[in-house]
């Protein structure tokens, strides 16, 4: 069996953590390199749900996307949930490794298996990591459909196809129209939207799309092209990373004869847990 030092230089060299960006905290959390890993546990969220699903697969490791101190912190005190899942995972000698920004512009990144769940041809990242010679990596990427799509369809593809949520999916613009191209980001997008613009694409799909960005994007999109938006919830369109990333490590484990047992957590931790729809429809508003 591989030794935990091992497996992490086989994740550094799927994720570079220096391709991080500089606010990021990636890397491994807890975990004595000299201990032996047999199973690894993939999952979006380091929460408590995790840490008690890893110790009860037996997990020696759990590889996250998310990272559990961002900030940083002066304390791993059991009476804040942080401190809690430490002493979960140092107490039951699991292991803590993070792939965060690293692996959102990694080829293939996150928004490669967003695009994969989706049934959707990659063609270029949408926006290009100028480091990459080749130009693959980068944030987000452009996709085509086989065939064209209403929006209507589109956004039932996506409901169809990503894990389910609570706020399930939302979408703004004409649900008649043809989609061809869609740019997708895996996580919180709405910071791209002018490199959306600037592609050109029929449609947009991310998560947490806020009020004000959305409403400008629609105003500025007025007398041209009409650009779709497509709204998911951040943890259902990070999630097929993890599926994507367990392949990989797999990959590694065979050809170096590790026999790792490679699982993917199917607990949703997305926080919104559930929602009502509303029956108030102000004056003039559509039924």
């Amino acid at each position: 069996m591989p030794r935990l030092s091992e497996v992490i230089a086989a994740l550094d060299a799927l994720w570079p953590p220096e391709r991080a960006e500089s606010w990021d905290a990636v890397g491994t959390v807890c975990g004595d390199p000299d201990t032996e890993v047999t199973r690894v546990l993939f999952a979006v969220d380091p929460v408590q749900e995790i840490a008690d699903e890893a110790v009860r697969l037996g997990a020696d490791l759990i590889v996250t996307h998310h990272p559990l101190y961002l900030r940083g912190t002066t304390t791993v005190s059991a009476d804040h949930f942080k401190g809690r899942v430490v002493h979960t995972l140092i107490k039951n000698d699991v292991a803590l490794h993070v792939a965060h920004t690293n692996s959102d512009t990694a080829d293939p990144g996150v928004s490669d298996a967003l695009a994969a769940a989706l049934d959707l041809r990659v063609v270029r990242p949408l926006v290009p990591d100028p480091t990459d010679p080749h130009g693959r990596r980068g944030l987000g990427r452009i996709c085509e459909l086989d065939h064209p799509e209403t929006v209507r369809e589109f956004a039932a593809r996506a409901a169809k196809r990503l894990p389910a949520t609570a706020q399930g999916i939302r979408f703004a613009g004409d649900p008649d129209a043809v989609v061809r191209t869609v740019a997708v980001s895996g996580g919180s997008g709405d910071s791209l939207f002018e490199a959306v613009r600037a592609a050109g694409v029929d449609a947009f799909l991310t998560a947490d799309l806020r009020h004000h960005p959305v409403s400008e994007a629609r105003e500025t999109a007025r007398g041209t092209a009409p650009l779709a938006l497509v709204d998911a919830a951040h943890w259902a369109t990070e999630w097929p990373w993890c599926e994507q990333a367990a392949g990989q490590l797999e990959a590694v484990s065979d050809r170096e004869g590790w026999h790792l047992r490679v699982h993917v957590s199917s607990t949703v931790t997305d926080p919104w847990t559930s929602h009502f729809s509303s029956a108030f429809s102000s004056p003039g508003a559509p039924n």
